[in-house]
Order: structure tokens, then sequence, then C-alpha cells
């Protein structure tokens, strides 16, 4: 069900925030966060990175990583954006990071993901894709925050099982 009429931001009774509520008919459409779901994925001790084909950040280097799907697990969802962006397979090995961002109303669920095998190509969402050693990481064109904070913590847990997921960092 959705609103009919014109929509307007008030508070609906027995609430305690604004809501877009129908004039006509009373409906609140509520706004809920996004999850974000993607991988960190690795194969022969190199990272697989996406350039970004579309904004925002276009041109810009990210793990497979978006929006989830209804009907989805979250570990799906990883999964698919792997195929999606990176055309590669990989098999969830553990969550690695739950990133709670308000600021832009989105969850981000990171897993470690190890590819399945040594393929991979630029999806419709990516310019290119690519495998890069720790130190080939372009650093200085990362998408987002939250790559680097993937990234290293990956790197940290190499090896290690049984690890807490990683939370946001102190703000940077």
């Amino acid at each position: 069900m959705s609103p009919q009429g014109p929509v307007i931001r008030s508070i609906p009774e027995g609430d305690d925030r604004e809501r877009l509520v129908c004039g006509d008919c009373g409906f609140v459409l509520y706004e809920n966060p996004k999850v974000i779901v993607g991988a960190v994925c690795t194969w022969d001790g190199k990272y697989l990175l996406c350039r970004r084909a579309i904004e925002p950040r276009l041109g810009y280097w990210t793990m497979p990583v978006g929006y989830m799907e209804l009907n989805e697990t979250t570990e799906q969802g990883a999964l698919r954006e792997v195929w999606e962006e990176a055309q590669a397979r990989a098999r969830i090995d553990a969550l690695l990071a739950i990133y709670s961002i308000p600021e832009i109303s989105q969850v981000h669920m990171i897993y470690r993901a190890p590819m399945t095998g040594p393929d991979f190509a630029a999806g419709p969402e990516s310019l290119e894709v690519a495998l890069f050693a720790w130190e080939d990481i372009p650093w200085d064109d990362l998408a987002y925050p939250n790559v680097r904070w993937s990234l290293e913590y990956e790197r940290e847990m190499r090896g290690k099982s049984g690890f807490a997921p990683r939370g946001r960092p102190d703000r940077e």
C-alpha cells in the first residue's frame, strides 16, 4: 500500500518523529535505513577491487558492494554484488564488519570472501576490475572510507577465525 493523495511531513498520532503521511487516507510511509552488502575478496594474497563506472564516486576504486535486494540474505547479496560488479565467484568466510552510518541512513555488512578461482571481469557498474597486492592498492583513489576500513581489518584478521565483526572506527 502507498499514499493515494498529497503526501505531507507530519508527526503521526502516537509517534515521536516526522514521517511522510498521506493527507487523504493517513497512510504513513516509514523511511528506514538501507542495508548495504559487500565483500573483501582475495585471491593468492591479492585484493579484488572494482573501479566504479557509475556515480557517486565515478572512477574511484571500491570492493564489490551494493544495496541488498528483497528476498535475499546478506550473504547472498554480498556474493551477488561480487558477481555483478566483478564477474567473480567467491565463498563467504566470515562477517568482517558492520558499519552503522546514520548520516546517510545506511548499515553496511561486509564479508570476508576468498575467491574460488582467479577469473574476474568488469561488470556493468565497473570500468575495470583488478587484483592488487597490498602495497599497490590505490589508497588515494578509494571511493569511500568503509573500503579502507574493510581492507585494513581484513589484513589484520588474515588467517584468523572466530573474530568479532569490526564496527565503525572513530570518525576520521
